[in-house]
């Protein structure tokens, strides 16, 4: 947590409308909030979706809104008809172009474990379960390296999860790593 102090006395003039923004820059990382991340790349964090249960910990990508650009021809001065129904002068028009959103951007939510539970004896057993399916071939040292992030992101899009590496809860679950709770 960020604290700034200030006294309103000791600002001159010119300077106080900096701490605003001062304290505007502090309060995402005071309180925690996610900021979007870029489209393709994971987070994970205690922030959820709208409604997530409190304690929960989630993981988000973003799937970036498809936009294509649109060519149109607006007419911008009518036909000139003659009285007997010839055209004096043909009509004229201009070409439009712009840009349409085809498919909005999407935030996709994901339930993962909270940090407590991610332990290098968890992480061990992580690496130990994608070895037995072939997907990871280093040791299990109980480190989240690039190599295991890699594994777990190919072994979420080979059973339909996120194209992530941060490790759905439904992942350790199909892993047999944590609990499937009851109905």
């Amino acid at each position: 947590m960020i604290q700034v102090t200030i006294s309103k006395a000791r600002l001159r003039a010119p300077t106080w409308w900096i701490l605003p923004l001062l304290l505007a820059a502090c309060e995402p990382a005071a309180n925690g909030a996610a900021e979007a991340p870029e489209p393709g790349v994971a987070t994970a964090t205690r922030v959820g979706p709208p409604g997530a249960p409190i304690g929960s910990c989630w993981g988000r990508t973003v799937t970036p809104a498809v936009v294509q650009t649109v060519e149109e021809q607006v007419q911008i001065k009518p036909a000139e008809v003659n009285a007997d129904g010839t055209i004096a002068a043909l009509p004229k028009y201009r070409t439009e172009k712009r840009q349409e959103i085809v498919t909005p951007r999407v935030d996709n939510w994901f339930e993962t474990p909270c940090p407590e539970v991610l332990t290098p004896e968890f992480i061990a057993s992580v690496q130990r379960a994608l070895v037995a399916r072939g997907l990871y071939a280093g040791d299990a040292n109980g480190v989240f390296d690039v190599s295991t992030r890699t594994a777990v992101r190919n072994y979420q899009i080979s059973i339909g999860g996120p194209d992530s590496p941060v490790m759905a809860i439904e992942t350790a679950r199909s892993l047999g790593l944590i609990a499937v709770p009851r109905n």
